[in-house]
C-alpha cells in the first residue's frame, strides 16, 4: 500500500490564520493516523507579496501547535526549473500551446459573451496555430467534450462539463508558471497522496485534474473542508476580530485548546466539546466532516480553553502563565504558596492574560478600587474591616480552615449575612468584588498584607 503523504501549502503573503490552521491540523492528523508524512510547502511564487517574516511566522505557529512537518519546507520559488521542464513537455507533446491574444481582444471577447448571457471563456483562437514567440502565454489544451469528475471524501462525486472549462493559462507571458501548474507538479514530485484543503479550492480541482491527466501523473485523493465562518455566517476575516494564530498565542490560549476548537468545527464524529489530540488521532475520518460551513465562536473557544487550562498540572500551569506575569511585571516567586494561588485563580479568566491580570493584586498592590464595587460594597463597611483587623492580629496559624472559622465568627458576632462580610473584604484586598472563596482569598495573602490593605481601605473610606 502506498505511503500516505499530505501537505500544507500556505502562501507567505500574510500571517498564519485560523482557517489555515484547521487545514494544517487535518492534514497532520490524517498523515500521522496512517503512519504517513506531513509536508510543508511554501507557495511563494508571488514574489512581490511574499515575505520571509510571514514564512517564519507560519513555521513558528506550526511548531507552537505541535504540528511538526517532516523534513524541511520546500519553496516554490526555488523550483522554477522543474515547472519549465513540465511546461516544455506539454508543448512538445501537443497538450499545450502558445497564445498571442492581446488583453484588448480578450476583454472584447468577454464583453461580447456577457452581453449574450454567456459564461466568459477563451474561444480557442490560437489553439491550432503554430506560434513560436516565447513572449506569449501558454495554455493547456483541455478536452472539449465529456466531463471531469472530482471524487471528494467530503462532497462526494462532482461532475464538471469540459465544455464549460476553457483552455487554462499555465504560463504567463513573462515565463512564470501559474498556480495550478505549480500545484500539480509539486504534489506529484513530492509524492503527495491526499490533498486536504478548504472548499474554496474545489472549483480549481477539475482544472488541476486536467493538468494531471495531460502530464500523465497518477491522480490524488481529495477532501475539501467547509469554510470557517464568523458568527455572522460569512467567511472568517479580520472584521471578526483576531484571525492571526499568534494573536491567540499572545492572549494566552493554549495550543491544545485551539486545535480542539478547530477540529470540532464541522466534524460530526463526537458530541464532546473537550477532547485531546490522541482522541482526535484515533477518531478522525474525513468522511465524518460535514459539508456546511462551520462557525468560529469565540465563546466556545473560551470555554474549551478554560477546560484545557484547568487540566494542567500545577507545575505546568505556573510554567505556562510565567510569560504573561513577566509581561505584567510581577513574579510568583515571592508568594508563599504559588501553586495554590494559580490553581484557585485559573478559572477566573478565559485565557492566561486574563488570569495573570486577575492574580496580580495578590502579588502587588492595585492602583485604585473598582468604582462601582467601592461605592456598593466598601463604603459603610468599617465595622467589618475593624473586626478582621483586630482578630487577625492574634491569628497565629495561617490556614484556610482557621480563616474559615474566623469568617463564621464574624457572621455570628456582627449578625451579618455572608455578602455583607465577603464583598467588602474582597474589595478591600483586591480592589474588586471578584475573587476565589473568601477563606482561600485571605489565605493567599500573608497576614501582614491583609491587615495593611484593610487599613488602607479604612483610610480611603474616611477620606471619601
Amino acid at each position: 500500500m502506498k505511503k500516505v503523504v499530505t501537505r500544507f501549502a500556505p502562501s507567505p503573503t500574510g500571517y498564519l490564520h485560523i482557517g489555515g490552521v484547521r487545514t494544517a491540523l487535518f492534514n497532520y492528523i490524517f498523515a500521522k493516523k496512517h503512519a504517513g508524512e506531513f509536508l510543508l510547502r511554501v507557495e511563494d511564487t508571488d514574489q512581490e507579496r511574499s515575505k520571509a517574516e510571514y514564512t517564519d511566522a507560519i513555521i513558528e505557529g506550526l511548531n507552537w501547535l505541535g504540528l511538526t512537518f517532516d523534513g524541511s519546507p520546500t519553496f516554490q520559488s526555488q523550483r522554477s526549473e522543474l515547472y519549465k521542464q513540465e511546461i516544455d513537455r506539454l508543448l512538445s507533446d501537443g497538450k499545450a500551446y502558445r497564445c498571442s491574444c492581446s488583453p484588448e481582444r480578450l476583454d472584447a471577447l468577454r464583453k461580447e459573451q456577457e452581453s449574450k448571457g454567456l459564461k466568459p471563456m477563451y474561444d480557442g483562437l490560437c489553439r491550432d496555430k503554430d506560434i513560436t514567440d516565447e513572449n506569449t502565454v501558454v495554455r493547456l489544451k483541455t478536452p472539449t467534450e465529456g466531463s471531469t469528475i472530482v471524487d471528494d471524501a467530503v462532497y462526494g462525486k462532482i461532475e464538471f462539463l469540459n465544455k464549460e472549462l476553457d483552455d487554462l493559462i499555465i504560463q504567463r507571458s513573462n515565463g512564470t508558471p501559474t498556480y495550478h501548474l505549480c500545484n500539480v507538479v509539486d504534489d506529484n514530485a513530492q509524492g503527495v497522496t491526499h490533498i486536504i484543503r478548504g472548499e474554496d479550492h474545489l472549483p480549481n480541482t477539475p482544472r488541476q485534474i486536467q493538468i494531471i491527466k495531460a502530464l500523465g501523473y497518477d491522480g490524488f485523493n481529495y477532501a475539501h473542508l467547509p469554510l470557517v465562518l464568523g458568527e455572522d455566517k460569512k467567511r472568517l476575516s479580520k472584521r471578526h476580530a483576531a484571525t492571526d494564530l499568534m494573536a491567540y498565542k499572545k492572549l494566552g490560549y493554549l495550543p491544545d485548546a485551539i486545535l480542539n476548537m478547530l477540529a470540532r468545527l464541522g466534524w460530526s464524529k463526537t458530541e464532546k466539546d473537550i477532547f485531546s489530540m490522541d482522541f482526535l488521532m484515533e477518531n478522525l475520518e474525513l468522511e465524518d466532516i460535514q459539508r456546511s460551513g462551520a462557525v468560529f465562536d469565540i465563546e466556545r473557544l473560551n470555554f474549551i480553553n478554560q477546560n484545557h487550562i484547568s487540566e494542567l498540572s500545577d507545575k505546568k500551569l505556573i510554567e505556562e502563565i510565567k510569560p504573561f506575569n513577566d509581561e505584567n511585571s510581577y513574579s510568583l516567586d515571592a508568594h508563599h504558596d504559588p501553586e495554590k494561588l494559580v490553581r484557585l485563580c485559573c478559572g477566573s479568566g478565559n485565557n492566561l492574560t486574563e488570569i495573570s491580570d486577575f492574580i496580580k493584586p495578590f502579588i502587588e498592590d492595585f492602583e485604585k478600587y473598582d468604582e462601582k464595587d467601592y461605592e456598593k460594597h466598601l463604603l459603610g463597611s468599617e465595622t467589618v474591616l475593624n473586626f478582621f483587623i483586630s482578630n487577625l492580629l492574634n491569628q497565629e496559624d495561617w490556614t484556610v480552615d482557621n480563616l474559615a472559622e474566623l469568617i463564621e465568627q464574624a457572621k455570628e458576632e456582627l449578625e451579618l449575612p455572608m455578602p455583607k462580610i465577603g464583598l467588602p473584604l474582597r474589595v478591600a484586598l483586591l480592589g474588586r468584588a471578584k475573587s476565589p472563596n473568601l477563606d482561600a482569598t485571605l489565605y493567599l495573602f500573608k497576614k501582614e498584607l491583609v491587615i495593611e490593605r484593610l487599613q488602607k481601605a479604612l483610610k480611603a473610606i474616611s477620606e471619601h
